[in-house]
Order: structure tokens, then C-alpha cells, then sequence
């Protein structure tokens, strides 16, 4: 079978090997690969600036936007041959911490978590992988074009549950939110802002393209001026920034109403320097009762839950989200930065 694979630490080392298939385990799903998501985070492995293979080898199989069609599945395990699925990405450490215990894999406090195609583990980039029963989730056969979302979707799913449960500290009872960032997680973010009835708006400095006419199309306002003044424009209750942009985070870290939540799902790059009114922002967040939290990763109740947001929703605007598919043999391509890009994804089933 053909497979993307990638040397993590080196750059310009993705290639499309030939594997032997894989042989599933007693409590594992075989399935045929139908798509794989690129979002920075393959990008920076591809680039060498992050990933770590599985011991005993210098390479891993890449990728972890899985979507795929179960070949064969366990007798009693309640998949049947034909379901698509996603595979969840991480997996709790093996000591494991108390978070792990638990369920909560996304909150592990000792850092031995693994992750498929990206943390010591091989990925979803090949025509055919296995996933154990555990940590496989269904999806609406109506999402087979979009299902690559289930993932990023994920991550929205746990970054508003962290909104919820820090609103939770007192009485919570949200009008606006906005989202910065109109890629593939502040988009999907918006989706559920709106969903939940909130005014939303999202911030993004592209002005044309498919971004804008996106998000007017759920009924949301978009905004393409300086993050601190739509900010003092909107005076939101909530944040969800997906940038990870410096300068807007500051700027949402003192731009909320009073008892704001600001959730941070966007990884700022390290080295850049910028200048900030620390006492302003500190006096703010303090008279304000307001609350900035990290949101990253998601277990598996965070995938569920994403898989019913993604089938409770039009499946044509979500399709909107997905700019560019590519065949395997061209994966470069997915790995190229467009102006317009929302989600590139790369085909593996072959032609």
C-alpha cells in the first residue's frame, strides 16, 4: 500500500513509500483511507520543526485529520464493515497520569501522551490503517466529503466546553462571541457560536474570498479591521482566538466585557517580541473577573460530540471549508500556503 511518510527533525522529507499492510489487532479496526486534513501542525513536522517518530526508526507515517471506510471490524465491537470513521489522534501515556486515568488524555500532566502522525506514533496518511475499537468514532455517511472537519472540529468542541465550565464560576449567560481567525477552527467555531444563538462575530485580515461570504452565510458578521478595534467595537463575552497571532491575543485579553472568557486554541510561535501595557492588561483581567484559558487537543467525548455538531450541520456550507483536495502522488501541493486557503486535504484512495 502507498503511504506518506516523513522524518521528523528533517526538512523536505515526505515522501510516498510503499508499505505492507497493516494486520489489526483482536480489538482493531482495518480501514481503507479515504482522506487526510494538512493543517500548521503537519506543516511544521513536514518543515522539521516538530514530530517524533516511533521508537526503534527514524520515520513515521504521517498525518492526523483522519477519515476512512471500516474493512473489517471485531465481531461485538459495534462497527460494521462500511461505516466511515475518524481515529482519534491521541492516546493516553501508559503510566498513566491522573487526567489520563480518567479519560481526559487532552489534559495529560506528564507529557508521556502519544499521538498518532505526530508524537511516536505512526499517522493516518495511507490507504489503509488500523485504529483501535476505543478510539474510532462513526460519522454521518452524509459527511463523507467533509469528514477531515471531525478533528479540527473536535478542538472547538473542548475549546467551548472549557468556556462553559469557566462561565461556570458564576452566573453565564453569553451574548457575543467572537472568533479570531477564519481558518478551519475559527470557522468551525463560529458555526457553533451561531448554533448556540449567540450574536458572532469573527476577525480575519483577508478581505476577499471564500472567508467573508462564509461566515455571512451563517448569519455572523465578519470583521477585517485591527484586532483592538473591533474589539472596543464589539465588546465581546467570549473569545475563542485561533490565531495564535500575538498582538490579537493581548489585545482579547483586555477587549472582553466585564467576566469575559478568553480561550486560547491558536499556538503563537516563539521568538517575537512584542510591546505590551502588562499592568493595563493585568488590571483589566482582574477588575473584569475575567478568565483566559488554553485549550488544546481532545478526548474522546470532544469527538462524539463534534461528529453530532458536524451532522446537525448544512453539509454544503461545510463543504465550503474544504478549498483544495489533492491526489496522494501530488501531496506537495497540500502543503503549499494559498491566499485563499481554508483546508487543503489529500485524497488516498486511489484512483
Amino acid at each position: 500500500m502507498r503511504a506518506l511518510t516523513v522524518r521528523p527533525g528533517s526538512r523536505a522529507s515526505m515522501e510516498v513509500r510503499e508499505l505492507p499492510p497493516p494486520d489489526p489487532g483482536p480489538r482493531e479496526l482495518l480501514v481503507r483511507g479515504l482522506a487526510l486534513g494538512v493543517c500548521g501542525t503537519d506543516r511544521e513536522i513536514a518543515d522539521g520543526q516538530y514530530g517524533t517518530a516511533p521508537a526503534g526508526r527514524d520515520w513515521m507515517v504521517a498525518g492526523h485529520e483522519s477519515l476512512g471506510r471500516v474493512e473489517q471490524a471485531p465481531p461485538g465491537s459495534g462497527f460494521s464493515p462500511g461505516d466511515l470513521v475518524v481515529g482519534v489522534v491521541r492516546r493516553p501515556d501508559p503510566v498513566p497520569c491522573g487526567a489520563c486515568a480518567r479519560g481526559h488524555f487532552d489534559m495529560c500532566r506528564n507529557d508521556r501522551y502519544r499521538e498518532r502522525g505526530v508524537k511516536e506514533l505512526d499517522g493516518y496518511g495511507a490507504e489503509y490503517w488500523t485504529v483501535e475499537c476505543d478510539y474510532a468514532v462513526t460519522l454521518d455517511p452524509r459527511l463523507e466529503h467533509v469528514g477531515t472537519l471531525l478533528e479540527p472540529m473536535s478542538v472547538v468542541a473542548k475549546a467551548w466546553q472549557q468556556v462553559d465550565l469557566v462561565g461556570g464560576r458564576s452566573w453565564f449567560e453569553p451574548r457575543r462571541v467572537l472568533v479570531t481567525g477564519a481558518g478551519p477552527i475559527g470557522l468551525l467555531a463560529a458555526l457553533v457560536g451561531v448554533e448556540r444563538g449567540l450574536e458572532t462575530h469573527v476577525l480575519d485580515r483577508v478581505e476577499r474570498g471564500p472567508k467573508p461570504s462564509l461566515v455571512r452565510s451563517l448569519g455572523a458578521a465578519y470583521h477585517s479591521a485591527g484586532a483592538r478595534e473591533v474589539m472596543d467595537d464589539v465588546r465581546p463575552d467570549v473569545v475563542i482566538e485561533a490565531t495564535g497571532a500575538a498582538q490579537v491575543v493581548f489585545a482579547a485579553m483586555s477587549g472582553t466585557s466585564p467576566y469575559g472568557v478568553l480561550c486560547l486554541t491558536g499556538v503563537s510561535p516563539s521568538g517575537r517580541r512584542i510591546t505590551v501595557d502588562a499592568g493595563m492588561v493585568n488590571r483589566d483581567l482582574v477588575l473584569g473577573n475575567d478568565a483566559v484559558v488554553g485549550s488544546v487537543n481532545a478526548n474522546l467525548d470532544h469527538y462524539r460530540q463534534a461528529a453530532a455538531a458536524l451532522a446537525r450541520a448544512d453539509a454544503a456550507w461545510l463543504e465550503g471549508l474544504v478549498t483544495r483536495r489533492v491526489p496522494l502522488e501530488r501531496f506537495q501541493e497540500a502543503f503549499a500556503a494559498h491566499d485563499d486557503d481554508i483546508k487543503a486535504v489529500i485524497t488516498l484512495d486511489a484512483p
